[in-house]
């Protein structure tokens, strides 16, 4: 019998215990899990085909009224600050596991000094509203908007939520109703503003697949450079 501590067990048919996570008749790689929770930036693999599909461990929702992120020391949300306006994000709003905003991505972004030294921010629409963050969404890119924050390269890549029956076969940034992307230029524009205080924040003009492929591929490079261990985790 399997027995750990804390984590429980799961009864399967004739009453043999498997570890929680472990899949019922998987063999080899599929029975890998993890015994402890995996750290969302460190621990999980950036997607299934990157830079076009990935992983996307969402920190806020379009309900949230205070701005949370993650913990780089423990992999938990914390409170960040709570907003003082009344801006809320118009998509899901995380990062893709095992990015790292680096010299690669700031060399893609015209005026930048560096990157913020961040994984890699990320939009996920989706017709149907998700109201609970800390999730993993499999998402497609289909663009991005490059915003300068006190001179640090952020980029914020623009993607659907895989499959989606609305949003589902859009390829291109182009193909998304303008509207929803002036509302994600708008929030980012106007998401740090400070009565009496200036903006240090430039949201650019949106751009398309093929470069937000290329950032992401970026973020991929910077991070094994920032982390050449890291691979080792997940």
């Amino acid at each position: 019998m399997w027995v750990d501590e804390g984590l429980g067990t799961d009864t399967g048919e004739g009453g043999l215990s498997e570890p929680i996570g472990a899949p019922r008749g998987a063999s080899g790689d599929e029975q890998s899990w993890a015994r402890w929770r995996p750290h969302p930036w460190h621990g999980l693999a950036p997607g299934p085909r990157p830079p076009s599909e990935l992983h996307v461990f969402v920190e806020i929702t379009p309900f949230d009224l205070v701005k949370y992120e993650v913990d780089k020391e423990t992999g938990y949300l914390r409170v960040d600050r709570s907003q003082r306006t009344s801006s809320l994000p118009p998509a899901l709003y995380g990062f893709v596991p095992a990015t790292y905003a680096g010299e690669r991505v700031a060399a893609l972004m015209p005026g930048a000094a560096r990157g913020d030294g961040d994984p890699l921010d990320i939009c996920v629409l989706s017709e149907r509203p998700i109201s609970r963050a800390e999730v993993i969404v499999p998402a497609r890119v289909v663009g991005g908007i490059p915003m300068l924050d006190h001179g640090e390269a952020d980029d914020k890549i623009v993607a659907i939520l895989r499959d989606d029956p609305v949003f589902g076969e859009i390829r291109d940034l182009e193909a998304i109703p303008e509207v929803l992307v002036e509302r994600l230029r708008h929030y980012f524009a106007t998401y740090k503003l400070r009565p009496g205080r200036p903006d240090e924040v430039v949201v650019g003009p949106p751009y398309g697949r093929a470069h937000a492929e290329a950032v992401v591929a970026a973020s991929l490079e910077d991070y094994r450079a920032r982390f050449p261990g890291a691979d080792a985790l997940r």
